[in-house]
C-alpha cells in the first residue's frame, strides 16, 4: 500500500450542480424545507399561500443545498445536507449540488468540512456584492478542500474514521432524545393523575424561608434563576457589588423570585442540588422544607409541581396588577399542590431524573459532535499544511 497523506483539491472537481424540478407536483407543502446558518434543513418560515410548487427543486438524500445570499445571516452561510432517507423540495432561489459518482469524497466528510467556523469566515470573505452580498456556485467550486489520499487518490477509509465519530455521537444524541421524551411524558401523565387521586395542600405548611447572608464575604459564585427553573451564572455586572449582602444557597435549598412572574408568565423557582454553596441576589427569597416535614414531602417533587405549564399560568393569574406585576411571598405560600405518599413522590421524581439524564447525555453528545469533529477536520487541514500543499492551504485558511 502507498503512502498516506493529505492533499488539497478544488471542490469543483468532486461536485456537480443539481437542477431537478418538482414539475410533476410529487411534493407539496409538508415537504418544503429551508436552510439555516447552523447547517441544518428546517421547515420553511416563508408564507406559501398561493405558491406554485412546480419550480421548487428536489433535494435527494446525501445531496447539498446552500443559500447564495450571505448578507444579514449572522456571518454564516445558510447550508444543509439532506441526512434523511426521503426527498425534500426547496425554493428555486437556493443552489443544490451533489458529489459526483465514484468521486471518492464522502458526503458526511464534506458536510463536516462545511460545519467549521473557519469555512463560514472564508465564505463571508469571498462573498461579493453591494447592498446584498452573494457566494455563488462558481465560488463554491473554487473552495480548496483537504482530503486524505493514498498514492494521490482519495482515501475513503480515513474519511470514514472521522465520519464514524460524528455518526456515533449523533446516534447517541438521537437515542437519548428518543428515550427522554416518553419519560417526560410519563411524568406529566402521573402529575396530572395526582390531581384526581390525592388531596391538595398549601405549600406554606411545609416550607420555611431561610435568610443566611454571606457575612464572611466568601468568594462564591453568584447565580440567578432562568425561565426553565434552573440556576444559571448571573448576567448582572458584579463590579463593586457588596456580596456580603447576598444570600447563601445550600444543597436542597430553593430560590424564588416573584418579580418577573407577571411579565414572563413564569414562576421563577429553582432547587439547588450541588454540594458547594452559591450566592443569589438579596432580592430573591430562599427557602427549604421544614425539618419535621421532610418525611412527607421531598424537594424534587415540589420543583416538579412548579415545572408544569399550568402552574406558570396560575402564578401569572394571581400576580398583582402593578406596573411590574409581582407574585408576592404570601400568595406563593398559598399555592396548593396534590400530596401523594412519599414513595409515590420518589417514584415520579426518579422517572424524571432518568429523563433529565437522557436529555443531558443527548445535549452533551450534540455538543461534542460540534466540537470534536471540527477539531478532527482541523487536524486534517494541519496535516495538509505541513505537507507539500501549503500554498493551496493559505488560499483558503
Amino acid at each position: 500500500m502507498g503512502k498516506s497523506e493529505v492533499q488539497y483539491f478544488r471542490l469543483g472537481h468532486f461536485i456537480e450542480r443539481i437542477d431537478r424540478r418538482n414539475s410533476e407536483h410529487l411534493f407539496g407543502l409538508d415537504d418544503i424545507r429551508g436552510v439555516s446558518n447552523t447547517k441544518e434543513l428546517m421547515p420553511t418560515k416563508a408564507n406559501m399561500n398561493g405558491r406554485n410548487f412546480s419550480p421548487f427543486q428536489i433535494l435527494l438524500p446525501e445531496e447539498f443545498v446552500f443559500n447564495r445570499r450571505t448578507t444579514r445571516n449572522g456571518e454564516r452561510i445558510g447550508l444543509g445536507m439532506n441526512k434523511d432517507s426521503r426527498p425534500y423540495i426547496l425554493t428555486e432561489d437556493y443552489v443544490l449540488f451533489a458529489i459526483k459518482k465514484d468521486a471518492g469524497l464522502l458526503p458526511i466528510y464534506l458536510y463536516l468540512f462545511f460545519c467549521r467556523d473557519e469555512f463560514d469566515r472564508y465564505v463571508r470573505y469571498h462573498s461579493w456584492g453591494s447592498a446584498t452580498e452573494f457566494f455563488n456556485w462558481e465560488d463554491m467550486c473554487e473552495v480548496m478542500i483537504p482530503i486524505p489520499c493514498i498514492d494521490g487518490n482519495p482515501d475513503t477509509k480515513r474519511q470514514q474514521e472521522i465520519v464514524d465519530v460524528w455518526q456515533g455521537l449523533r446516534t447517541m444524541k438521537e437515542q437519548n432524545e428518543q428515550q427522554a421524551e416518553p419519560l417526560f411524558q410519563l411524568c406529566r401523565s402521573y402529575m396530572e393523575r395526582l390531581k384526581q387521586d390525592y388531596d391538595f395542600v398549601e405549600i406554606g405548611q411545609y416550607i420555611e424561608p431561610v435568610d443566611e447572608r454571606n457575612a464572611s464575604n466568601l468568594r462564591l459564585n453568584v447565580y440567578g434563576i432562568n425561565k426553565t427553573k434552573s440556576f444559571m451564572p448571573t448576567v448582572a455586572d458584579m463590579e463593586g457589588v457588596d456580596i456580603r449582602k447576598y444570600k447563601l444557597v445550600k444543597q436542597s435549598d430553593f430560590a424564588f423570585s416573584g418579580m418577573q412572574t407577571g411579565r414572563d408568565e413564569c414562576i421563577r423557582i429553582a432547587l439547588y442540588a450541588q454540594n458547594k454553596m452559591i450566592l443569589v441576589s438579596p432580592a430573591y427569597i430562599t427557602f427549604r422544607i421544614k425539618e419535621e416535614k421532610k418525611d412527607v414531602l421531598i424537594p424534587d417533587y415540589i420543583l416538579l409541581s412548579f415545572k408544569r405549564s399550568e402552574m406558570d399560568r396560575y402564578g401569572w393569574f394571581i400576580s398583582d396588577s402593578s406596573v411590574r406585576a409581582n407574585l408576592d411571598w404570601s400568595r406563593f405560600l398559598a399555592i396548593k399542590i396534590p400530596l401523594p405518599p412519599i414513595d409515590v413522590q420518589r417514584a415520579i421524581v426518579n422517572i424524571y431524573h432518568c429523563a433529565e439524564e437522557a436529555k443531558r447525555i443527548a445535549e452533551e453528545a450534540d455538543r461534542l459532535s460540534r466540537e470534536i469533529c471540527p477539531a478532527l477536520m482541523q487536524h486534517i487541514i494541519h496535516e495538509a499544511d505541513c505537507g507539500n500543499h501549503k500554498d493551496a492551504g493559505r488560499l483558503c485558511y
